[in-house]
């Protein structure tokens, strides 16, 4: 009572000052630059400027001089004397090419990412806007970088490095959205979040678990949402947006709006969009094994198969979403600020379009398959503090509460029963997060804790007479809990030389209670328990203002989950998988290096290569369960097997990217990605990654005048021949073209696209676009939907 009185009277004994706000804008077109940052020099460090390119900086405590830094533009420099007491509107030149960059991924602080030995890159509000990206996946796909597989068109899997699903990290505003039934089988978790409310995407490859902990092996995807702004005077501040959508190939009618409101203490932003996407029409080029002859439809009280008069029509495949976000900002002081956000997230039903071109006898296998409502919720408290104390220059508090929820549907053709498997994780999460400088170091630690508490269900349903009775549930009910510490260094040897390391130690652990009705497990409840110690050293020494060179080692660690160890599932016809209470963590040692080179501040070059070896990795492996290798599941006779730690995996890859400026606004950007990577067998055989894509990457030609730009661009990925084909790949024909012998296979394929956005008036913009304007059918390695055709999107931003 004591300490909740202490803190009432701290929040309202506040020091009023007066503010004073910079804007920063484009000299060229006046447009404000959002993605600006402002370092202070004295206490080493950096502040984003709103979305609308403004920052108060005087509740920011600069003692003596600060410099305006944003990606492509020069950086500017002033004493804290030079600033009038009114609003200043300061004016950043256009640049050539430049090392530097900002990001936050790398230690959950603002940091230079020319600094940071690991590889990082950003995507910006602007290329977000042009590119409209209709779900967060495709988000990421933007980048060049990420490889996005997609089961149906409610999904989107990425890949990174080699790797995905349960060994990537998904970060919310600084919050882990990893959750105890991640899968290793490809996930669509990230579609729950909103294109429109993101203000900063960032993507770290690598090795990440010493800030991060489990998961984080092939790398970190952070995605920061809309912030509440501030006033800086009386008046309150206001901002809004309204943007509306429409694509061709799925009929798409996106609306989103979102509202700022802010005074000199508190601030709030509400967002909220609505999509309603129509079955996905595929191309007219490509291979013929991928359109719809026929899909099956409910006539009464029989199943039918109807034929499709238009086989590319991919029936069935829409879907509807919704997502309401809502956040308060209060700063009862200038060193003080607390946020409090809600999400909101939830899908219509969606069918799995993979499932419904597997087939039986030469029939469909399946009278339905589709997820249920896909349903995120998130409740998160962070508490920032800034100022000079012994141990902390900067703290930052975050506490969450996430709801999950997922379900399957399914039902074999001509069968009346019908199989509902239901899964709700009650996700609860503290990260405290300090950083101290102390000499010429810069030290980053923290503690994390996570619990997630998985309830799962198994219904039948006879969908004649309605009667529900139930069925074996996918996970047992279960705990799974998480604790971390962490310490990071990031010192300057001189300054052309950066070290940085760390050192991170996780206890994990799982309980788990089984129910013997429908399976004989030979154990009611179990518990497992272990700790891993990961680290990280890294080095960037730049040569010259045009040259730099890194190189990183790290370790990382996936502990197992609820996924790993208690599911029961089919993975294939004629294959069950049964849980397995023997698992420990497996363990990554990742090294990487990497170059950057400009050239007459004109064109830059930037290679990265890596090397990771995941030992103990989790996989698939036939398996007994009371001594027999085979049980019956859902009425089929099925080989048993299960998650073990049973394999050693290698990835090795090379990434290549070009950026050039020609002048006169016109420019060129090209990002290659090539990945290699192989698992060990039972036998001792090597099977290509089966998360290893083919090479991929994009390229574009853009020209900008002022507000008007103008994008050509070229997305493409190589082959997978039979081959290269990974062995679990083989068994699922239904989504491969055939080659000439008749055996599965990964074509080729390429997009050309046109991009277009224009100001046609100071409040509205209008985006356009023609994407795969030659229509090919092509469906990306190991997606079970294919590819939109020929696509028109246009997008109007009234703000």
């Amino acid at each position: 009572m004591n300490f909740l009185l202490s803190f009432m009277v701290m929040l309202f004994i506040c020091v009023q000052i007066n503010a004073q706000k910079l804007t920063i804008v484009n000299a060229e077109d006046n447009n404000p630059i959002s993605h600006a940052i402002l370092l202070d020099h004295s206490a080493k460090k950096w502040h984003r400027v709103n979305v609308d390119g403004t920052i108060i900086i005087s509740a920011l405590s600069i003692q003596d001089s600060f410099s305006i830094r944003a990606h492509g533009f020069k950086t500017k420099g002033f004493r804290i004397s030079q600033i009038p007491i009114t609003d200043t509107i300061i004016a950043l030149d256009e640049m050539g090419i430049s090392l530097n960059d900002i990001v936050i991924a790398a230690s959950r602080w603002s940091q230079q990412s020319s600094d940071q030995s690991q590889k990082n890159i950003g995507i910006s509000l602007q290329e977000v806007a042009l590119k409209n990206p209709q779900t967060a996946a495709d988000l990421l796909g933007i980048s060049g970088k990420v490889f996005i597989q997609k089961s149906q068109q409610g999904g989107g899997s990425p890949m990174i490095r080699g790797f995905a699903t349960n060994r990537l990290l998904y970060s919310i505003d600084g919050i882990r959205m990893n959750t105890a039934i991640f899968r290793a089988g490809n996930i669509q978790n990230v579609i729950s979040l909103d294109p429109f409310a993101i203000e900063r995407t960032e993507v770290l490859f690598g090795p990440s678990s010493v800030i991060y902990g489990s998961d984080a092996i092939g790398g970190v995807m952070s995605f920061q949402t809309l912030s509440p702004m501030l006033s800086d005077d009386d008046s309150p501040n206001m901002n809004w947006n309204i943007h509306s959508r429409y694509s061709s190939a799925n009929n798409e009618m996106t609306g989103h709006a979102d509202f700022r409101i802010g005074w000199k203490e508190f601030a709030s932003v509400t967002s909220i969009t609505h999509s309603n996407y129509g079955d996905l029409y595929m191309g007219s080029h490509g291979p013929s094994e991928y359109l719809r002859p026929f899909s099956v439809k409910r006539i009464g009280d029989k199943d039918s198969i109807i034929q499709n008069p238009d086989q590319q029509l991919q029936i069935p495949s829409g879907y509807s979403q919704l997502n309401i976000m809502q956040k308060f900002l209060y700063t009862p002081h200038e060193d003080w600020h607390i946020e409090y956000g809600l999400h909101l997230s939830k899908t219509s039903e969606y069918d799995r379009y993979d499932r419904h071109i597997r087939y039986k006898n030469g029939l469909p296998r399946y009278g339905e398959w589709k997820y249920g409502p896909q349903i995120w919720n998130m409740h998160a408290l962070s508490i920032q503090h800034a100022g000079q104390y012994a141990f902390y220059d900067s703290m930052q508090i975050r506490l969450a509460y996430q709801f999950f929820e997922e379900s399957r549907i399914s039902r074999d053709i001509y069968m009346n029963t019908r199989e509902i498997r239901k899964e709700q994780v009650d996700a609860y999460s503290f990260n405290i997060d300090l950083v101290k400088s102390i000499g010429e170091v810069q030290w980053y630690y923290g503690l994390e804790g996570v619990l997630n508490d998985v309830q799962s269900m198994g219904i039948n349903q006879n969908i004649v007479n309605g009667d529900t009775f139930n069925g074996p549930s996918r996970y047992p009910n279960s705990d799974w809990q998480s604790f971390g510490a962490y310490l990071t260094g990031n010192y300057a040897l001189d300054e052309k030389t950066n070290i940085q390391s760390g050192l991170r130690i996780s206890y994990y652990g799982i309980n788990a209670t089984f129910d013997t009705t429908f399976y004989p497990f030979p154990f009611t409840a179990t518990s497992l328990s272990n700790m891993s110690l990961t680290g990280n050293a890294g080095i960037v020494h730049r040569i010259s203002n045009d040259l730099s060179l890194s190189a990183n080692i790290a370790t990382a660690f996936r502990s197992p989950n609820i996924d790993d160890m208690g599911k029961v599932f089919d993975i294939q016809a004629g294959y069950v998988v049964v849980p397995n209470t023997s698992l420990k963590a497996e363990q990554a040692l990742n090294g990487d290096i990497g170059l950057t080179k400009i050239f007459a501040d004109k064109v830059k070059i930037d290679i990265a290569g890596y090397y990771t070896i995941l030992n103990d990795a989790l996989v698939r492996r036939d398996y007994t369960l009371n001594g027999q290798d085979s049980i019956l599941y859902d009425g089929e006779l099925s080989r048993v097997q299960a998650i073990q730690n049973a394999a050693t995996a290698f990835v090795w890859g090379l990434q290549f990217g070009l950026e050039a400026k020609f002048g006169y606004g016109l420019s060129f950007h090209a990002d290659i990605n090539h990945q290699i990577g192989e698992e060990e067998m039972d036998d001792g055989t090597k099977s290509p990654s089966r998360h290893a894509p083919p090479l991929f990457g994009m390229s574009s030609l853009r020209y900008k005048k002022g507000s008007f730009v103008v994008d050509l661009g070229v997305q493409f990925s190589g082959e997978r021949s039979f081959e290269t084909m990974p062995f679990e790949e083989i068994g699922k024909p239904e989504i491969y073209a055939v080659d000439m012998n008749g055996k599965p296979y990964s074509p080729a394929w390429y997009t050309l696209n046109l991009k277009v956005g224009y100001d046609i008036h100071s409040n509205l913009r209008v985006n356009a676009g023609i994407e795969n304007i030659t229509d090919q059918r092509y469906r990306p390695y190991t997606s079970g939907i294919v590819s939109p055709g020929r696509n028109f999107v246009l997008s109007l931003q009234l703000h």
